[in-house]
Formats: C-alpha cells, structure tokens, sequence
C-alpha cells in the first residue's frame, strides 16, 4: 500500500469514527475542545504508524485506545495541579482507574448517547448560528476547517476562530455535555434541527459561489439526520426532516445540467418524465 492509498483510508476512518471517538472522549474529560485535541492526536498517531504498520482490523479500537493514554496523561495533569502532593498517588491512581474503564468500555459499547450528548452541545443555543454549524460540521462532520471553509466559501481563518470562539465559549458558560429533558429538550431539539437543514440548504442552493449546489454539504446533512433519527427513534419532528430531505436530495441531479447550470422546474419535468412541483418548498 503506498503512502497516498494509506492516507485516504485513514481520511475516510476518521470521518467515520471521528464523532464517536470525540464523543466518548468528552464524556470522560467533559471538555468538547480538549476532547478534540485527544482525538487529534490519535489521528497523528495514526498518520505516523499505518503508512508502515498497514490498518489496523479495529481502526476505531486503535484511535480510541490511543486516546486512552492521552486522557489518562491528562488526567494525572489535572490531579497534580488540583491536589495536594501528598493525596496525589491516591488520586491519580484512582482517576486512572475510572478513565481506563470508562474509555476500555467506550470501545465496545454503544455509544449512542454520547453522539447524542455531542450533538447537543455543538449545536448548544449560547453559540451563534454560524459557530454552531462550524462546530457540528466539525466535530461530527469529520470536516477539516479546510473543506469548511471551502464549503461555506469563508475565509479559513474565520472558520478557525468561529470554532475556537466556540469553545471557549461552551467551556467557559460550563455547558453541561448531557441531553437535556423535559421542557428544555424540545427547545434544545429544535436548535439541533435548525443547525442539520441549515447545512442541508447551504448545499441544496449555494448561497454564494459558482456553483449552484454544494451535494457534499448536502450529504453531511443527511447524514447527521440519520443519525439523530436512529438516536431519537420517537421523535416525530426529526423524521419529519430527515423525509423532506431525503425528498429534496432525491431531486439533486435534476436540478443542474451538464455543466452545472440550473434547470428550470419545468425543464426539470421534462427531463426526469414525472411532475416533480409537489416537492419544492
């Protein structure tokens, strides 16, 4: 396997398993930013070993194991700053022990609450509009601020400062990573609906650019639909969405010709033999 065909598998694990693997780490360290930064260096890890190791069978064992060392590091961090010396073993030898079991499990265990959690605190309503998407996109799209900003077709600084801005900001407000209940979870639910057909939209009908659709932005979206379907099975409100989506995309290909100009409806009719006008929104 040569060094490009290695990097585009890692590429594609990490967009895999990168929101599960930061949502198990942000359970453990309940900080959203030091969470990334955990799984960060997993992928680096990763970037320096596979190339010559080759894939690992479990690659999502592998990247969360790798995380492991780092939260316990960290925590042992934390405990020599927050204790007295003389209560340190005690402490850093139970912190470790907590850690180790929590992310051992983390690797086998479903770990759909904490998607959940994560989805919940990206989209969190202290955050502005823009840095919940950015944030989302980020943490649980396995988007680089890169192909954000290309996406969005924003400056790469800006979107590097709006997820920094971000977190700090989750950090410093002590945004509790937990789903809400009650009363608050419909309020909450509906900011985490507003952020997935916001992206949706982006793609479906590019606000600026060339282009009059981004499809990638548009399978993200979907996506991230999909999964908060299947982790909220009797939300009504969510199927709702990821349907009328999934009814938009289906259109995808009629909506551009050849060469990526737009089509009319009318032509759009025409060309894919059936009425699609009941479907426009």
């Amino acid at each position: 396997m040569t060094a490009t065909d290695a990097h585009r598998e890692i590429d594609a694990v990490w967009r895999i398993e990168s929101p599960r693997l930061i949502a198990s780490l942000a359970r453990i360290v309940r900080d959203v930013g030091v969470a990334e930064d955990l799984a960060q260096d997993a992928l680096v890890a990763a970037l320096e070993q596979w190339p010559q190791a080759g894939i690992p069978d479990k690659p999502g064992a592998w990247l969360m194991a790798t995380a492991k060392h780092g939260a316990i590091d960290l925590l042992r961090r934390r405990a020599l700053l927050e204790r007295k010396h003389q209560e340190l073993g005690r402490e850093v030898e139970a912190q470790q022990e907590l850690a180790a079991q929590d992310l051992d499990a983390a690797i086998d265990d479903n770990i759909g609450d904490d998607l959940l959690r994560l989805m919940f605190t990206a989209c969190h309503p202290a955050l502005s509009t823009e840095a919940r998407v950015a944030l989302t996109l980020r943490l649980l799209g396995g988007l680089t601020t890169q192909e954000i900003a290309r996406a969005f077709l924003v400056a790469e600084p800006t979107i590097a400062q709006r997820i920094v801005r971000a977190k700090r900001t989750l950090a410093e407000a002590h945004v509790p990573f937990e789903v809400p209940r009650g009363a608050e979870l419909a309020a909450r639910l509906s900011s985490v609906l507003e952020v997935v057909y916001l992206i949706f939209n982006e793609g479906y009908t590019a606000t600026a650019g060339d282009d009059w659709m981004r499809p990638a932005l548009c399978e993200d979206a979907l996506r991230l639909g999909r999964i908060l379907a299947e982790l909220l099975p009797t939300e009504g409100e969510v199927h709702g969405l990821v349907a009328l989506m999934e009814i938009q995309a289906s259109r995808s290909r009629a909506r551009v010709g050849p060469s990526g100009e737009p089509v009319l409806l009318l032509d759009q009719t025409v060309r894919t033999g059936i009425n699609c006008s009941f479907v426009v929104v």
